[in-house]
């Protein structure tokens, strides 16, 4: 990737990356039901998003549409699906092999989307040594020697009291990225990138918005 793409990349704003995948599943699905071309209008119509804010978005990927024609379909799903880096595998490990970590050992959905889960890591006895959807089970003080030097993605689902222990020890092992499941908001240090995705805040939006409409 050159210079430029990459400053291309690190301009992109975060709400923007979020509807990017989406953007791609509509693709998909139109593309399967035989749709050659389509139009932001119609993008922005079926996704409840404003037509401005898809062209903006997808001009993001370089790729601009036709006036009176739209974007053809094909060349823009596979753009996307480069752009996204959902075309080239990324290996990660989960640490934290509970229902959560098991959930995601098996979703097999994720090699689709770019992500490749080749080991996970975990202390209690009952758990190491087992094999989970064809991912091997460690225990997390063979971490070190498990560990590959091209896996750079860590899966943080132990619980709360245990997640910033265990993103300290990804973090000095070398992990650059971490996908965080827990309810903990973690500390990194400057380089390591850390998503949050805490399935228990949006269960209260949706137990807020669920009884606002109720009352």
């Amino acid at each position: 990737m050159s210079n430029q793409e990459q400053n291309v990349r690190q301009s992109v704003p975060e709400p923007t990356l979020r509807r990017l995948p989406c953007y791609l599943t509509y693709l998909q699905l139109a593309h399967k039901d035989g749709v050659r071309l389509i139009s932001s209008t119609q993008i922005a119509r079926d996704m409840g998003v404003d037509q401005t804010q898809v062209a903006k978005d997808l001009s993001h990927t370089g790729v601009a549409g036709k006036t009176r024609v739209g974007y053809e379909v094909e060349p823009l799903i596979e753009n996307l699906e480069t752009f996204l880096r959902f075309n080239t595998l990324d290996s990660a490990y989960v640490f934290g092999a509970g229902s959560l970590g098991r959930a995601l050992l098996v979703d097999h959905g994720l090699k689709q989307f770019g992500l490749s889960i080749v080991a996970a890591f975990d202390v209690d006895p009952d758990k190491v040594g087992l094999n989970i959807g064809g991912v091997n089970i460690y225990h997390l003080d063979n971490f070190s020697r498990v560990k590959q030097p091209d896996v750079h993605i860590g899966i943080l689902t132990v619980p709360p009291k245990e997640a910033q222990s265990v993103a300290d020890l990804m973090v000095e092992m070398g992990m650059k990225a971490i996908w965080n499941f827990t309810s903990v908001r973690i500390k990194s240090p400057e380089g390591v990138v850390v998503q949050n995705t805490s399935l228990y805040a949006h269960l209260a939006v949706i137990f807020n918005r669920l009884h606002e409409n109720i009352l």
